[in-house]
């Protein structure tokens, strides 16, 4: 399977607008992490998540496919980002926790697995995270529906249906944790919230495909329902996670 890059063309409007993970999922994944030494963050995009590993862990290993979305990643001493996919030149056994965030749909997932073995330390543990559809207030959530569905919905790809779906019907071979639910929220602008449409990858090749934006013509219809300067946005979140 070649590998997908949808973010780089974009990758200064995603590394601005694309929301950040609660302290609380990184508490319960740490809960089962025995040591703090390597990470490996696999799709880091612009580094969200390598940012926070960086505070518990000695050195983050954080790779994706996009240079651009690296070379607008959050920059620390014990962060070191590199190109890679699903494969690594990491040494066996080096790795205490992998961490994939909103990303794993877009991998080889069989493939990525066999390097999860292969770099695994004793111990390791896996987590794979996304985050599905937001939700505002009832009005406006209809309308966001039909524009997810409808409007950019036939410019989704196909691996779209695995966020849908919550990442239940991923292949996870491995001795898995009961996770709990989660969710995050956050007070944004319409601005802000029009900001992070606009880095959904359907809407990035609707654009491509027609030469027209269509978040202009969704935010227009939004505007009338946003009753404060900022709203609070929902989204829910949703984990697996497994000692490898």
């Amino acid at each position: 399977m070649p590998e997908k890059d949808l973010f780089s063309n974009h990758a200064q409007a995603y590394a601005a607008f694309r929301p950040t993970y609660p302290e609380e999922l990184y508490s319960f994944i740490y809960t089962h992490v025995k040591k703090f030494d390597t990470a490996w963050d696999c799709g880091t995009g612009n580094g969200q998540v390598a940012r926070d590993l960086s505070l518990a862990f000695n050195k983050v290993l954080a790779t994706d496919i996009s240079e651009k979305q690296l070379a607008n990643a959050y920059a620390a001493k014990n962060i070191f980002y590199s190109v890679a996919g699903e494969e690594t030149y990491f040494p066996d056994h080096s790795i205490d926790l992998i961490t994939v965030a909103q990303a794993i749909h877009w991998f080889d997932i069989l493939k990525f697995y066999k390097e999860v073995k292969r770099v695994a330390n004793e111990d390791a543990v896996l987590a794979v995270w996304g985050y599905s559809l937001l939700t505002i207030a009832p009005d406006i959530d209809e309308i966001i529906k039909h524009f997810y569905t409808k409007v950019v919905g036939p410019y989704w790809d196909a691996e779209r249906r695995l966020i849908d779906e919550q990442y239940t019907t991923i292949p996870f071979p491995f001795q898995e944790v009961v996770a709990p639910e989660f969710k995050f929220s956050f007070s944004w602008t319409l601005d802000e919230f029009q900001g992070y449409i606009s880095t959904w990858s359907a809407v990035q090749k609707y654009i491509k495909t027609n030469q027209l934006n269509p978040v202009d013509d969704f935010v227009r219809q939004i505007r009338p329902l946003w009753k404060e300067e900022k709203m609070i946005i929902h989204f829910p979140l949703f984990l697996r996670l497994a000692n490898v």
